[in-house]
């Protein structure tokens, strides 16, 4: 695909089929006719780290990967966009323009505008952790008490189910690690106070994670400044990092707002002290 959109919504009208998530997403993979279906590891005979980088100039980056549909429950949708860049011409950009009803112990109302990031669905198979994540942030959202937003979303499991560590915008305006060490929980060895995060200007998050299943962890610094740290439970995956999304993720009580992310690097065997 050359177009900048993102319009698998439109495909899917295009061939008259109604479509739920999981059948979007083998639709998208039956377009490109690649491998994405396999569940990999990496091949333990490579010794060379792996790199994944994309600046959201081409849909190509995210061949086979799931993407969540445009107009996702009538209120927020996704794009590449010019209005923001920090590099290149596009970007990505996620934006929200209505409330959705509240979760429920059987329903996740939570608003959603990205393309995942599925090394686990390559041929290279998952990447192995330590990794070192980078990116770009641009965001105008007013974040009421009780609510979040998340930076990105990082899994190890093979399952639609994931067991994601998030990086989180809090409600008191600091970036936080969520999930962690477990599910559920947000328990962290060190966690900033005084810097907040600035709304409406581009910002440089940078993340370590490690899956080790002994001795997981991550860190997130906010434009070179550490943020936020904590440990991820023994047993918590087996050493590989799977699949993640960035983008546009929040909770159904947000009525607006708009992120854009940019210069999105990840990078295998390798993290910042």
């Amino acid at each position: 695909m050359n177009s900048k959109k993102l319009i698998l919504v439109v495909l899917v009208v295009v061939v008259g089929l109604a479509v739920s998530k999981n059948s979007l997403y083998e639709f998208y993979i039956s377009i490109n006719n690649d491998k994405s279906s396999l569940i990999n590891k990496p091949d333990p005979t490579k010794n060379q780290s792996r790199v994944f980088k994309t600046s959201f100039e081409s849909l190509d980056d995210f061949k086979g990967f799931y993407i969540s549909p445009q107009n996702h429950q009538n209120s927020a949708s996704h794009d590449f966009s010019t209005e923001q860049a920090k590099s290149g011409k596009y970007s990505h950009k996620g934006w929200i323009y209505k409330t959705n009803n509240p979760s429920t112990v059987f329903t996740n109302n939570n608003h959603r505008g990205y393309p995942t990031v599925q090394f686990n669905k390559t041929e290279g198979g998952a990447f192995k952790t330590p990794v070192l994540i980078e990116f770009w942030v641009w965001l105008d959202m007013e974040i009421a008490k009780g609510e979040w937003f998340s930076f990105a979303t990082l899994d190890h499991t093979n399952s639609t189910e994931w067991d994601a560590v998030l990086v989180n915008l809090s409600d008191v305006g600091t970036v936080q690690l969520m999930h962690v060490p477990s599910n559920g929980k947000g328990t962290r060895t060190f966690q900033t106070t005084n810097i907040k995060f600035p709304m409406k200007k581009w910002v440089k998050l940078t993340i370590c994670l490690n899956f080790d299943a002994e001795k997981g962890g991550a860190k997130v610094w906010q434009d070179d400044q550490l943020v936020s740290e904590a440990n991820i439970s023994k047993g918590r995956g087996d050493g590989f990092f799977t699949q993640a999304h960035f983008g546009l993720y929040a909770p159904p009580s947000i009525s607006k707002g708009v992120v854009y992310n940019d210069d999105l690097i990840i990078k295998e065997g390798n993290c910042k002290s």
